[in-house]
Formats: structure tokens, C-alpha cells, sequence
């Protein structure tokens, strides 16, 4: 699974950082899909998700009150 978040409709609540803390991190307010080497990715680029990690991914995604959050199988 692929997942990246638009930044322009980021609200900055962060709960997608709290939902999954391993893939998603807030940086002056606005999140960033972490690289998986220690980076974020940029506007628009997407991350993969590992397998452990799908579930929270996916609740982040349906709690977003920004909808701003991406997903691709």
C-alpha cells in the first residue's frame, strides 16, 4: 500500500501522527509521510506501508478531518 498526504488540505490536527506515529509526522503543522530512512516525503509523494502498519494508516486516513490523506493499494 501507498499512501501521501496533500498538504494544501492539511488542517494540522495531528491525528494521524497520534493514529500512526510510524509513518506520519507533523512538521509546523502540517504532516509529512516519513520516508522510512529517517526523511519525510514531500507534497504529494507517496510512502509505502508496511503490512504492520496498514490498520492504523487506514483509521488516520477516515479520521482526517483535513481528508487529506491518500491511499493506493
Amino acid at each position: 500500500m501507498k499512501v501521501w498526504v496533500d498538504h494544501d488540505l492539511c488542517t494540522g490536527d495531528g491525528l494521524c501522527a497520534d493514529k500512526a506515529p510510524a509513518i506520519f509526522h507533523l512538521v509546523d503543522g502540517i504532516s509529512h509521510v516519513a520516508d522510512g530512512v529517517g526523511g519525510l516525503l514531500a507534497n504529494g509523494v507517496a510512502g509505502s506501508v508496511s503490512d504492520q502498519h496498514i490498520d492504523a494508516v487506514l483509521d488516520a486516513c477516515d479520521d482526517c478531518p483535513g481528508e487529506c490523506i491518500f491511499v493506493d493499494a
